[in-house]
C-alpha cells in the first residue's frame, strides 16, 4: 500500500479522498491554488503545496507544477479526483513517466473512452447496446451525410467526438437544417476540444439518464455496483441523482451491468468507471464512459456498502478486487442533492463569504462538503459547495429524510440552490419517479416568475 498520495484536486472531492487515505493510514499531500489557501482540506493535509494563482489554467491544470509537487514531497501516487485533469490521458501518461502511480485507468483506456467515436466502436465490439448512428466520424461529403441521416431517421443529433459537459451537440429535425448543423458543430468542436470530428446518432425524445458504476483491477476482475438515475438535469448538468433507478426491471439492469463488467475485462480496464446510458422504452443505449470517480458516487456507496474511493486506491496499489459480483448486495435507496453557490432559479454564480453554515444530520444523512462558516467561495471554479445524501430502507423514506435535511440546512452570506431542491423534493412527478432528462428544464420554463420559489 502507498505511504503518501498527492491529491490533485480541490473542493469536496479533495476532502473525500483525504478521508479515504486517512482511513487507510496513508499520508496526504494537497496541492492548491492561491485562492484555496484557507480551505479545510489544505489545513487537514499532512503537507500542502501552492502550485499557482487562482485561475485553474495556472494551477489545477498545470501538469508540471503538480508533478513537481509530487517530487518534492516524495509522494508515490497522484489521485486526480474528478474534473480538471482526471480524464486527461496525457496527464496520466506524464504521471507514470515521472515514476508515480496514476490512481485511475491506463492512459490508453482514458484516450479510448475520451473519443466518443472510438468509445462507441469499443462498446459495439463488447456487445454493449448503443444508440443507432453513424459507424464513425461523419464524412465531408454532404450527400453521404444526408444518406446517413435518412437511414437513422429524424430527429438526429450531431455530436463532437471529443465533446463533453453538454457542449458540441446539435439536434436536427429536418434535412434542410442538417448541413448547417454539421458545419456549426464541427466549428464549435474544433474551437472547444481541438478536434473538429463529429458523428451522428438517433435523437431520443424522452429518455432517462441511467449509469452503471464499475470497479476493475489489473487482473481482469470486474464488477458493477448497481445503477444510478441522473435524469434530473439542467443544460446537461446533473442536479439530483438517486440509486437505484426507480421503475426499471431488475433483470434489465442486471443484464446491462454484466455487459459493462465484461466490456471492462475485454479492454483491460483498471480502476473505477461509469458507463452512461440513455434509457427509453425498455432499452439501454450507451452514450459515454467516464474514466474516473463520479460526483454522485456516494449514493452507490450507500446502497452497496463499498467505499469506491478506497477501492480506487487499493486497485492502483496493485491489489486484487476484494469483491466478486455475488458479494454485491444492493439494499435500500439513496438520493443526492448537489448544493451549488448560485441563484436557485436564475442559476447565476454566487461566490462570497459564507457567514453561517449549518449542515443537517440525523439517521440516513451524509453531507460531503468542504464549506464552513467563514469560508470564502471563490469565483474561479465550479459552483458546487457540497452534496447532501440521504439513505432509507425505501425510496419514500429516502425522500422524506432528504426533505427534512434540506429544511434543516442553513447557508447564509451567499445564495444556494437549496430552495430549488426543497421544491423538487415535494414535486409530484419526482415523487412518482421516472422523470426524463427534459423534465426539470420544462418545469423551470413553465414557472411564472423564475426569481422566486413557487408557493405551496
Amino acid at each position: 500500500m502507498f505511504e503518501k498520495i498527492l491529491i490533485a484536486n480541490r473542493g469536496e472531492i479533495a476532502l473525500r479522498i483525504q478521508r479515504a487515505c486517512r482511513e487507510l493510514g496513508i499520508k496526504t499531500v494537497v496541492v492548491h491554488s492561491e485562492a484555496d489557501r484557507e480551505a479545510k482540506y489544505v489545513k487537514l493535509a499532512d503537507e500542502s503545496v501552492c502550485i499557482g494563482p487562482a485561475p485553474s489554467s495556472l494551477s489545477y491544470l498545470n501538469m508540471p507544477a503538480i508533478i513537481s509537487a509530487a517530487e518534492v514531497t516524495d509522494a508515490e501516487a497522484i489521485h486526480p479526483g474528478y474534473g480538471f485533469l482526471s480524464e486527461n490521458a496525457d496527464f496520466a501518461e506524464r504521471v507514470e513517466q515521472s515514476g508515480f502511480v496514476f490512481i485511475g485507468p491506463r492512459p490508453a483506456n482514458i484516450r479510448l473512452m475520451g473519443d466518443k467515436v472510438s468509445a462507441k466502436q469499443a462498446m459495439i465490439r463488447a456487445g454493449v447496446p448503443c444508440v443507432p448512428g453513424s459507424e464513425g466520424a461523419l464524412p465531408d461529403d454532404p450527400k453521404e451525410i444526408i444518406k446517413i441521416a435518412r437511414k437513422i431517421g429524424y430527429p438526429v443529433i450531431i455530436k463532437a467526438s471529443g465533446g463533453g459537459g453538454g457542449r458540441g451537440m446539435r439536434v436536427v429535425h429536418t434535412e434542410a437544417a442538417l448541413a448547417n448543423a454539421v458545419v456549426m458543430t464541427k466549428t464549435e468542436a474544433g474551437a472547444a476540444f481541438g478536434n473538429p470530428e463529429v458523428y451522428m446518432e438517433k435523437y431520443l425524445e424522452n429518455p432517462r439518464h441511467v449509469e452503471i458504476q464499475i470497479l476493475a483491477d489489473q487482473f481482469k476482475n470486474a464488477i458493477w455496483l448497481g445503477e444510478r438515475d441522473c435524469s434530473m438535469q439542467r443544460r446537461h448538468q446533473k442536479v439530483i441523482e438517486e440509486a437505484p433507478a426507480p421503475g426499471i426491471p431488475r433483470k434489465l439492469v442486471e443484464k446491462i451491468g454484466d455487459r459493462c463488467a465484461e466490456a471492462c475485462r475485454k479492454m483491460d480496464y483498471r480502476g473505477a468507471g461509469t458507463f452512461e446510458f440513455l434509457y427509453e422504452n425498455g432499452e439501454f443505449y450507451f452514450i459515454e464512459m467516464n474514466t474516473r470517480v463520479q460526483v454522485e458516487h456516494p449514493i452507490t456507496e450507500m446502497i452497496s456498502g463499498v467505499d469506491i474511493v478506497q477501492e480506487q486506491i487499493r486497485i492502483a496499489a496493485g491489489e486484487k478486487l476484494r469483491y466478486r459480483q455475488r458479494d454485491i448486495q444492493l439494499t435500500g435507496h439513496s438520493i443526492e442533492c448537489r448544493i451549488n453557490a448560485e441563484d436557485p432559479f436564475k442559476f447565476t454564480p454566487s461566490p462570497g463569504k459564507i457567514l453561517s453554515w449549518h449542515a443537517p444530520g440525523g439517521p440516513g444523512i451524509r453531507v460531503d462538503s468542504h464549506a464552513y462558516a467563514g469560508y470564502v467561495v471563490p469565483p474561479y471554479y465550479d459552483s458546487m459547495v457540497g452534496k447532501v445524501i440521504s439513505y432509507g430502507a425505501t425510496r419514500e423514506q429516502a425522500i422524506r429524510r432528504m426533505q427534512i435535511a434540506l429544511s434543516e440546512m442553513v447557508v447564509e452570506g451567499i445564495q444556494t440552490n437549496i430552495p430549488l431542491h426543497r421544491e423538487l423534493m415535494v414535486d409530484a412527478r419526482f415523487i412518482e419517479g421516472g422523470t426524463n432528462i427534459h423534465y426539470l428544464e420544462n418545469k423551470l420554463a413553465e414557472r411564472p416568475d423564475l426569481t422566486k420559489p413557487v408557493k405551496k
